[in-house]
């Protein structure tokens, strides 16, 4: 393992400029490259960071040792594939990938290189930071609310696959439990993919989950509410507030935290520690992606079912 790993990031969008400057200012780690089908914006992300510019893919996981897939998620399968095929680690954005047939291929592709393989399901560590998986009682109850104004970005695929997969990830990690069941309703958007979605799933253990999501909200809104046999923890993701009711602590100063303050650092800090060595995981581990991916599908079947 050489002593400063090359980060090299897939896509110059928006949020290849949050992983690229994450790469140049973390330690052990320098940015090396930024691939794009067009490298003007490459080279736009890559230069001031002190790397390349790359347009050609085999070229650019030349220069890398590690990547970072951020380019739109229906190609996100497609090059996680490529820089695993490489022998590179990855982490590779939300949602892993979006069919569940591409996801489990490239799980069985990271497994047979022996390379990590890590999904940004970053939201993860704002609860960690917060205490929220360290509480040992099985959740009764969780309504997730995130709606957003229309944007540009990540129109390639369903409000479910943008919004609500945070949400069911998060659902996920606190319940321990299968999910049984999905229903659910929504509106398409003007680009024919689902823009408004409210989904309520069922668990084996008995746990339900309610999630709303819209990319055509007046204003930007993100609340949880989790109710627990003990009390109930309501979150204001916006504000960076919860009102904790239940006997077990949680920080209060999280968003204060190294974590707290800045998710997505924490997340690629977690994905580099476990390419190091230094951790046996990244924050949120290709099994975890693809069960949040089965069920984002299965609202998604539920929305055409209802429709």
């Amino acid at each position: 393992m050489p002593e400063s790993l090359r980060g090299g990031v897939i896509g110059a969008g928006v949020f290849g400029g949050y992983h690229a400057a994450q790469y140049a200012r973390l330690p052990g780690v320098t940015l090396s490259a930024v691939f794009d089908t067009h490298p003007e914006r490459a080279a736009a992300v890559a230069m001031p960071r002190g790397g390349r510019g790359f347009s050609d893919l085999e070229a650019f996981l030349a220069a890398v040792d590690v990547v970072t897939v951020a380019s739109p998620a229906t190609v996100h399968a497609e090059q996680t594939l490529a820089a695993v095929a490489a022998g590179k680690h990855v982490y590779v954005e939300k949602p892993i990938a979006v069919r569940l047939a591409d996801a489990e291929r490239v799980r069985a592709a990271a497994v047979a290189r022996g390379v990590v393989l890590a999904c940004g399901h970053q939201e993860r560590v704002v609860f960690q930071a917060m205490g929220l998986l360290d509480i040992p009682e099985q959740p009764l109850l969780l309504e997730a609310l995130r709606h957003g104004p229309p944007s540009p970005r990540s129109q390639d695929v369903s409000a479910v696959l943008d919004l609500m997969i945070h949400d069911i990830d998060l659902a996920l990690a606190i319940c321990g439990s299968e999910p049984v069941t999905a229903e659910g309703e929504g509106a398409l958007g003007p680009n024919g993919v689902w823009d408004q979605a409210r989904a309520e799933t069922t668990f084996e253990s008995g746990f339900t989950a309610i999630f709303d999501c819209s990319r055509l909200a007046p204003e930007r809104r993100r609340t949880m509410r989790i109710v627990y046999p003990s009390g109930e923890v309501v979150i204001d993701f916006v504000a960076r507030t919860f009102r904790n009711t239940t006997p077990y602590f949680l920080n209060a100063d999280f968003a204060d935290t190294p974590a707290g303050r800045d998710p997505l650092g924490a997340s690629v800090e977690g994905f580099l520690q476990a390419v190091r060595g230094e951790a046996p995981r990244p924050v949120v581990t290709a099994g975890e992606a693809i069960a949040a991916l089965d069920l984002a599908l299965a609202v998604e079947q539920a929305l055409e079912d209802a429709a």
